[in-house]
């Protein structure tokens, strides 16, 4: 068995990789042996060894903090500036652009707070309706969930 091995690697990665092709093609339990075989005994050589892992493990981490790097890089250049605007190199008109982005940000707030305050009160209508239906209906109706409620007219 060795023997057979050693040719096959003496032909390296494409001969083991036709051979579990054909694995495959012939009985397919064969080419998941080949396959099996190829990963179990590091032929492929894709895997670092545990010697090279902390090795590997600090140049993946050297690669992802390059990235991280150049991303925030990117995006202060892109989006530099307190409202997500980058420095126009005039001072006078970047200062009326932020006064200006406060300004709306505030006149923003406030639409939102009126508009909270009208669901709010479409809300209390709704529920003051639906007490004085309650109160005004006989004693004597059950009051069920099956009867309907006249909606109220908006």
């Amino acid at each position: 068995m060795s023997e057979v091995v050693a040719r096959i690697d003496d032909f390296g990665r494409p001969a083991w990789l036709a051979l579990m092709v054909l694995g495959f093609i012939v009985f397919w339990p064969i080419g998941l042996a080949v396959l099996a075989y190829i990963i179990w005994s590091g032929r492929m050589g894709c895997s670092p060894r545990y010697g090279d892992m902390q090795a590997w493990r600090d140049r993946a981490a050297a690669r992802w903090e390059h990235r991280r790097e150049r991303w925030e890089r990117r995006m202060q250049r892109h989006w530099g500036g307190r409202h997500g605007f980058a420095p126009s190199g005039n001072r006078a008109f970047d200062e009326y652009r932020s006064e200006a982005l406060r300004k709306l940000e505030e006149e923003a707030a406030e639409f939102r707070a009126f508009l909270e305050r009208l669901r709010m009160a479409k809300d209390r209508a709704e529920f003051d309706a639906f007490m004085t239906e309650r109160r005004d209906r006989p004693a004597g109706s059950g009051g069920g969930p099956h009867e309907p409620s006249p909606q109220p007219q908006s």
